[in-house]
Formats: structure tokens, C-alpha cells, sequence
């Protein structure tokens, strides 16, 4: 499977340290969305999908320890945030992570040491994950990469596979285009008729053999399932 840039978004208000962020994470193959204030950068984690969110303290507008509780209050998912600020005393990072922060760096850090840690924030979620999806009629095993609909074993080619796994691990949200193309083909840029060849070959495989249609497009939006997620009775 193909793995996606990370995605990030940096809340921070001084275009320098922005700037050098920038330039390494780049090099490193990430795609970076900036934000100069609080109330910008909590639209923007709200309104996007990133897999790690680098989060300054003293912003305008929304200090970084309101925008940090507010994103744990209202995200539909649980968001990577890493604190990078100059408060360096054992309090500050204690009420950092009682605002919901998942790390918490000083300044001046090391560039490379931030990478990593978004790196490994943003891979966190996969630890202890099953490998077997279900969402409503659907079951995909991510190890065998085996897929079903009402236990029938479906063939999927690997990039549809793809985009049905990123839609069941998204399930109930609706996924964008762009999340879509972030994930799978990261950097390397796409037409938008190649996507919807591959939703197009999705649809054929999941949705065709069957009465009713799963894959749903939202217009302005993106694609979401027309199915709920199966619970654990155990």
C-alpha cells in the first residue's frame, strides 16, 4: 500500500519559525496548511483532516491552550496535537496536557526531534488497532487485504482497496477529494478524473452486484458509506 505524506497543520504566529518548520518538513515529504492565530487555526483542524496538529501557546485572537481544549470538545476524532512554545516549567506542561495535548516541546527545539514526534503521534492510533474493519454490511481484513459485503468476498483492485479502507476508518464523517488524494498519493499530484476512475471501479465491485448503493457522493464535500457501523456486542 502506497503511504501517504503526513499532513500537518502549524498554529504559530511567527513566520520564522513557520518558514524553518516548513522548509524541513518538506524536504521530509509532508504537506504543511499554516495558521497565524488561534481562531484561524481552529477553524481549519475542524474543517480539515490532518495527522498532526503543531500548536504555539501565545497566539492572537485564541491563546493555543483554548484552541488545544476546544478541539478535544468539538473534533469528531481525536487529533495529534503537539505543543511547541518557550513555557518550559513543569506546571505549564502539566495544565498542556490537561488541556488534552498529546506532546509537548520547548523552544528552542531541533527540528529533526519535531519531526519525529509528529511522526510518531500521527502512527499512535495504529497501535493495538484491529486488522479487520466492519462497517455496516462491509468487513475488510487489512492484513489479508480481503474485503466483504454481506460475507461474500469481494475483489478490489489496490488503490480502490485504498479509498474503501480511508472511508471505513472515516465512518460516519464524509471524506474530501483532497483527503483522499493526501492519502494515497501524498506529493505525487493527481488529475481528478484518475480518482474518479478509482471510485468509479470501487462503485462496480461494492455497489453493483448489490440492491442498494453504499458509496455516496457528497456534493462540495466529498464521498462518504450510506451504512452504520456495526457495534461490538461482547
Amino acid at each position: 500500500m502506497v503511504r501517504a505524506s503526513l499532513k500537518v497543520l502549524v498554529i504559530e504566529d511567527h513566520n520564522d519559525i513557520s518558514s524553518n518548520i516548513a522548509d524541513y518538513f518538506q524536504t521530509q515529504g509532508a504537506s504543511l496548511d499554516f495558521a497565524m492565530n488561534g481562531e484561524q487555526g481552529l477553524n481549519m483542524a475542524l474543517k480539515e483532516y490532518f495527522d498532526c496538529v503543531i500548536l504555539d501557546l501565545m497566539l492572537p485572537k485564541i491563546d493555543g491552550l483554548q484552541v488545544c481544549a476546544k478541539l478535544r470538545e468539538q473534533a469528531s476524532r481525536h487529533i495529534p496535537i503537539i505543543m511547541l512554545t518557550a513555557r518550559d516549567t513543569l506546571d505549564d506542561k502539566l495544565i498542556g496536557f490537561q488541556k488534552g495535548a498529546d506532546d509537548y516541546l520547548t523552544k528552542p527545539f531541533a527540528l529533526e526531534e519535531l519531526w519525529v514526534r509528529c511522526n510518531a503521534l500521527a502512527q499512535r492510533h495504529l497501535i493495538n488497532c484491529d486488522h479487520t474493519l466492519v462497517v455496516g454490511p462491509l468487513t475488510i481484513n487489512k492484513q489479508t487485504q480481503q474485503v466483504q459485503r454481506d460475507k461474500k468476498e469481494i475483489e478490489i483492485q489496490p488503490i480502490p482497496m485504498q479509498i474503501l479502507t480511508i472511508l471505513m476508518e472515516a465512518h460516519p464523517r464524509a471524506v474530501s477529494r483532497s483527503e483522499l488524494c493526501d492519502k494515497i498519493w501524498g506529493e505525487d499530484t493527481t488529475d481528478s478524473d484518475s480518482l474518479r476512475s478509482h471510485i468509479y471501479q470501487l462503485r462496480k465491485a461494492i455497489d453493483k452486484p448489490f440492491n442498494n448503493p453504499l458509496i455516496k457522493t457528497l456534493h462540495g464535500i466529498g464521498f462518504a458509506l450510506a451504512c452504520n457501523p456495526i457495534k461490538d456486542t461482547a
